[in-house]
């Protein structure tokens, strides 16, 4: 299974790193994993709705809304503000494509059938400003607490893959 830049064999449970072209070794980051891919396996399958939410509006996001701006939000705006192209180019390597909202927007394929869009305000006058919509069908894919430990993981990933994109140009 491929998702996220990781290529994870489902019989052996070792994880490979293809932005990093390495194996996972970090104890904590594979078992993140194993624990969202063993929720996500047990998930009803449903369609797309096409209708996009705030976190917050999840069965119990409000709860944690706080800490996922901190640890989704704030990091997008810090890392892709002021060059908001970049975040594009971060979610090609995640096999994302680029959406028309802001002045910068990309769906990534977090998991099969569960994107996470990215929505990025550049800084200017004000400080950049960035939000993260889920389909309406994501919480019955995992509950509310996964989809943000998904979003932290997908925010981390984007991060990644822009200074990878940054040591290529240098």
């Amino acid at each position: 299974m491929e998702f996220l830049g990781f290529a994870a064999d489902l019989g052996s449970g070792e994880v490979y790193d293809k932005l990093k072209k390495e194996p996972l070794c970090n104890e904590r980051d594979v078992e993140v994993l194993h624990v969202l891919l063993a929720h996500f396996s047990e998930a009803e399958r449903s369609e797309r709705t096409g209708r996009l939410m705030k976190f917050q509006d999840l069965p119990g996001g409000h709860a944690y809304e706080k800490a996922f701006v901190q640890r989704v939000i704030q990091p997008i705006e810090k890392t892709f503000g002021g060059e908001p192209e970049a975040l594009v180019e971060a979610a090609k390597l995640l096999n994302g494509v680029a959406l028309t909202y802001g002045d910068s927007s990309v769906e990534i394929p977090a998991l099969t059938g569960m994107p996470i869009v990215y929505i990025l305000w550049r800084t200017g006058e004000f400080p950049a400003s960035a939000t993260t919509l889920f389909d309406e069908s994501a919480s019955r894919f995992l509950p509310t607490e996964d989809l943000a430990v998904l979003a932290e993981l997908t925010t981390v990933r984007l991060q990644e893959a822009v200074k990878i994109l940054r040591t290529k140009k240098a």
